[in-house]
């Protein structure tokens, strides 16, 4: 477990938070450790009705500290299995998923939101993906998620082109589901996560909609699909 991630559970909601703000929620792989361990047991936990991702003020997640990769792979050039657990954890964690988002979410920051079921941004949200540009590819199933989610074309200019997408464009992609200022982002999140959170569980199982992703081969690749 780390400091940089703050697992709380109250009336059936399980709260997720990136709180590493000295490095805008930078992701270690300790930190994908501990939201691995939050995601799986709360899959497993009758007592969680619903999971919330939230980060700090101005900054929802930076993406992968790089530093911290490269001194994992020294010598291996292999990603770690931190890394990789999560991306399972996050496609087959049988509770809803909730997100609220202010400031930045870079990298995975964003793909996760594929995998969310109600995401809340800020008015100062801005999310990015800027795999192409670092010589890298799309993670999460996001080559698969996003064209689906805002059509192809969209979903190239973000994956591939790396352009920035702001709260209202998130919103209009379909990828968030409400804007709101940055100091309700959390109590909006959790007001959705209570909401969900007070339907019935079988009900809510049955009805929520499912992506074709292949959790398989996110087991296999930090790339995902």
């Amino acid at each position: 477990m780390t400091e940089h991630v703050v697992v709380n559970d109250e009336a059936g909601i399980r709260t997720i938070r990136m709180n590493r703000p000295e490095k805008k929620n930078a992701l270690t792989l300790a930190m994908y450790d501990a939201m691995t361990d939050a995601l799986e047991s709360a899959s497993t936990n009758d007592a969680v009705r619903c999971v919330v991702f939230a980060g700090v003020s101005g900054a929802f997640s930076a993406g992968n500290d790089l530093a911290d990769f490269l001194a994992a792979t020294q010598g291996t050039g292999r990603w770690s299995a931190q890394a990789l657990r999560f991306l399972p954890a996050l496609v087959n964690c049988r509770k809803p998923l909730v997100a609220a988002v202010s400031g930045i979410a870079v990298g995975i920051g964003t793909t996760m939101l594929l995998h969310c079921d109600y995401v809340a941004v800020a008015t100062d949200a801005r999310l990015s993906t800027p795999f192409v540009g670092l010589g890298l590819v799309p993670e999460a199933a996001s080559s698969l998620l996003a064209p689906r989610m805002m059509g192809p074309h969209r979903a190239f200019e973000l994956l591939v082109m790396g352009h920035v997408l702001n709260a209202m464009q998130a919103k209009e992609c379909g990828i968030a589901s409400v804007v709101v200022a940055p100091e309700d982002v959390d109590a909006i999140g959790i007001k959705a996560a209570r909401e969900i959170a007070a339907l019935p569980t079988g009900a809510v199982a049955a009805a929520t909609p499912v992506s074709e992703c292949d959790s398989s081969r996110c087991s296999v690749s930090p790339t995902g699909c």
